[in-house]
């Protein structure tokens, strides 16, 4: 191809490429509406395991209610938006974030590499373990106590997980349970021998009971909590973070925590 050509044909393929390029950018920033979608609503939907205590859960009156719902709320109230709070199946979680049912998972999710790649999740707002419960007419001391028992998990939860990993779970007959009060319901009226649970849901639930129950000292690890969003919907993934972080500097955040858990033990930056 002759010099002078090449030299008057560059530049214009080179502008037009550049061109191409900022307007597969600007596309690409503009399809994430997720924010404005829901400030155009003025909705923010909510789901939620609703038998979760103390994190979101019916009560006595049959409102939804718990800190999770709190904190959620008072976001809500700083965005302008109404907060509808959506009942799912955990184990149906992921499907409803992504065929677009709710607009996040906002009730105890535990952070796991899995959900990390499937999710756009928030910075960790709590810590989390997951712990043995029995009732106090077990026998059981220890883990290794457990051997030839039952022991409850929630369907979907990484408690679940965790046990089915374990060198325990073939040790034992594990009970699956669609949420944890059918489950700790079961464990008080002895038709279970443990449960794994989160220490969150745990500790509530031993100091408001009236029976006895004890927690074995072998816990199943630490974990993180974090809102779950969908993968693109950047935008109003940060713009909640943002807000809870703001209220984490303010003292709200603070404030939620020592109402349903006697001191402030989010762990918000």
């Amino acid at each position: 191809m002759n010099k002078h050509l090449i030299r008057r044909t560059l530049p214009v393929l080179l502008s037009a490429a550049l061109v191409m390029f900022a307007g597969c950018k600007a596309d690409s920033v503009q399809t994430d509406d997720s924010l404005q979608k829901v400030l155009d609503k003025k909705e923010f939907v909510l789901g939620l395991d609703a038998n979760y205590p103390p994190m979101g859960f019916t009560d006595e009156n049959g409102e939804l209610v718990g800190f999770d719902l709190d904190v959620a709320q008072e976001v809500c109230n700083r965005l302008g938006v109404s907060l509808v709070k959506h009942p799912i199946d955990w184990e149906e979680k992921e499907n409803e974030l992504n065929n677009g049912t709710i607009d996040c998972i906002w009730n105890a999710l535990s952070v796991t590499q899995e959900r990390a790649e499937a999710m756009n999740l928030s910075e960790p707002y709590m810590r989390n373990e997951l712990i043995f419960m029995v009732h106090e007419s077990s026998s059981a001391k220890s883990v290794s106590d457990l051997a030839g028992r039952f022991v409850g998990v929630q369907s979907g939860s990484t408690a679940q997980e965790a046990l089915k990993d374990s060198s325990l779970f073939a040790e034992i007959t594990m009970v699956e349970y669609p949420d944890n009060i059918q489950m700790l319901h079961d464990l008080t009226e002895g038709r279970l021998d443990a449960g794994l649970i989160d220490s969150v849901a745990a500790y509530y639930y031993i100091a408001r009971s009236e029976d006895r129950f004890f927690v074995l000292p072998d816990s199943f690890g630490e974990e993180s909590l974090a809102i779950g969003f969908r993968k693109k919907d950047q935008a109003l993934r940060d713009k909640v973070q943002e807000t809870v972080s703001e209220m984490k500097a303010d003292g709200t955040l603070g404030e939620i925590s020592v109402k349903w858990f006697g001191n402030d033990i989010t762990i918000v930056k």
